[in-house]
């Protein structure tokens, strides 16, 4: 019979009991490490779908743009193709517009001509003078209708530079010794001027206002510009144009109004003196009648203020100066011992002669 050792025995087992425990350590390690392998895969996987399909959205991101760049060329070019055979289909230009600056200059030429301004800047009337003297703009109906607003808006600018048109000097210088005038406005059953109307006059005259049975009456202004003319009145050309703006009656300034001259001062000598500019007051048949005020400018600009009273174009003398056959007409408001004196002989028809009868 055998006898065994406990010690030993026990010592086997736990010898048995340590390689078993290391075998199942091992085992575990490798599964894990498997798992772990197995999930490395999956993962290189999941990026290598993801990479792949970026690529493929890029690829045509790429593709669709280069679609549209190559869309976008094929319509300009077709849009050229277009504007040529649109060029081609127009005749030729009589001159080519290669020189922007002689483009530059024409512009600035035409923006002149068509909105002249006056000296204050304000846009007057297209005063464009017409040379083709068979054009429509020369005819009686043309020049009528293009003024008529003018003077009906008392546009002094506007009808000043009309006035001194070549066409209108020629209208009215084709009137001279015949008695006529040309109207636009309004009309009686007879068809003379009734109403309110413009009307031209020979010497460069005109009149606009109110008018009764082909009389001028009521209330209107009458102009008279001085173009390359002189009279004894003007022989040096120191007035420049001649207006009446009042009440008329039987073609004639009646009632209050005021008379005005516009004066060149560059042709007043010192030695001159003083010239009327303005005279307001009461008229009667075109003559000074009742307390006038009237004022006078000399070669410097200075202008002064002045009283006298007339009667039917006769003045009261201010003092008794028919020895030297002078007589005081005019007295200065601000000194009454100053007068403004004329020869005796002119002492009658004072008023607006170029009106007379």
């Amino acid at each position: 019979m055998k006898l065994t050792d406990p010690d030993k025995d026990k010592n086997w087992e736990e010898e048995q009991d340590g390689s078993e425990n290391l075998l199942q350590k091992a085992l575990t390690t490798k599964v894990l490490l498997g798992v772990i392998a197995v999930l490395l895969i999956l993962i290189l996987v999941l990026l290598t779908v993801v990479v792949s399909n970026r690529r493929s959205s890029q690829d045509k991101t790429d593709q669709d743009l280069q679609q549209s760049i190559t869309d976008y060329a094929k319509e300009q070019q077709e849009l050229e193709e277009q504007v040529l055979e649109e060029k081609e289909d127009k005749p030729a230009a009589e001159e080519p517009e290669d020189d922007e600056e002689e483009e530059d200059e024409e512009e600035e030429e035409t923006e002149e001509e068509e909105e002249p301004s006056s000296a204050d800047n304000e846009k007057t009337a297209v005063v464009v003078d017409i040379e083709d003297e068979n054009d429509e703009a020369y005819t009686k109906e043309y020049i009528l209708k293009e003024a008529y607003p003018f003077f009906a808006d008392n546009n002094q600018d506007a009808i000043w530079d009309l006035a001194h048109l070549k066409r209108y000097v020629k209208l009215s210088k084709g009137l001279e010794g015949t008695g006529e005038y040309y109207y636009q406005g309004d009309v009686d059953s007879e068809g003379k001027p009734h109403g309110t109307g413009l009307a031209i006059y020979e010497k460069n005259s005109y009149y606009f206002g109110e008018w009764s049975s082909g009389k001028r009456n009521g209330n209107g202004t009458w102009f008279r510009f001085y173009i390359n003319q002189k009279n004894k009145y003007n022989a040096k050309g120191i007035y420049m144009s001649h207006s009446y703006s009042g009440e008329w009656a039987d073609d004639l300034p009646n009632g209050q109004g005021a008379e005005h001259y516009d004066v060149d001062i560059s042709k007043l000598a010192p030695t001159q003196g003083r010239i009327l500019q303005n005279v307001v007051g009461p008229f009667k048949n075109g003559l000074y009648n009742g307390d006038m005020y009237a004022n006078t400018v000399d070669y410097t600009g200075n202008v002064q203020e002045w009283d006298g009273i007339a009667k039917e174009g006769v003045f009261t003398l201010w003092r008794d100066m028919s020895a030297i056959g002078e007589c005081a007409v005019w007295r200065y408001m601000d000194d009454h011992s100053v007068c403004l004196d004329i020869d005796k002989s002119e002492n009658k028809n004072q008023g607006i002669r170029e009106l007379l009868k």
